[in-house]
């Protein structure tokens, strides 16, 4: 798999994971999603979901299969997020290695062409998806307000990088999904 290929995602969401909605998931044919946590689901140094992601949460695991995977080893962290949504999770996941997720996959009884990784980086998310063969779903990292007014310069570089070796990732020719 070319370089362009494995950094480019699938779809492209304006705005953070909450506006993935049913409907698109649906669109896509997707009957799971594995979801990274750190600035995905929530800010880096909030250790809780927020009632916004409890409520989406919610209303996507009515239709669709859900579970965490996150790079981070934080046991008490991620395992209390996924707690406070009552969700299945694998920690110190390595991405973009295919492990976790593999184990994630088999966890939901889905194959990897019915899953989407969905999440927040390029070399991690959009990688580790694409090597599986999943449906990858870049989203703007949710941030801590404290922390608005910083850039995201391993993101930004991350997305320069890829637009070098010839994914489409620009704002003006990506492929985006308004809600």
């Amino acid at each position: 798999m070319t370089w362009n290929k494995l950094l480019q995602p699938d779809l492209i969401l304006e705005g953070s994971v909450l506006n993935l909605t049913p409907d698109i998931i649906e669109q896509y044919g997707l009957k799971g999603l594995v979801l990274d946590v750190d600035e995905t689901l929530v800010p880096f140094t909030v250790g809780v979901a927020s009632p916004e992601l409890q409520k989406w949460v919610e209303q996507i695991r009515a239709s669709t299969v859900l579970f965490l995977v996150s790079n981070n080893l934080s046991e008490a962290r991620i395992g209390g997020i996924a707690r406070s949504l009552n969700l299945p999770y694998y920690l110190g996941a390595a991405k973009p290695s295919r492990r976790k997720i593999r184990a994630a996959l088999t966890q939901m009884n889905l194959p990897a062409s019915q899953v989407g990784m969905v999440g927040d980086r390029l070399f991690t998310d959009v990688i580790a998806g694409n090597r599986l063969g999943m449906f990858t779903v870049l989203v703007e990292p949710i941030i801590h307000p404290d922390a608005a007014l910083r850039s995201h310069p391993i993101r930004n570089f991350e997305v320069w990088f890829s637009e070098i070796l010839g994914a489409t990732i620009t704002p003006k020719e990506r492929k985006i999904h308004k809600t």
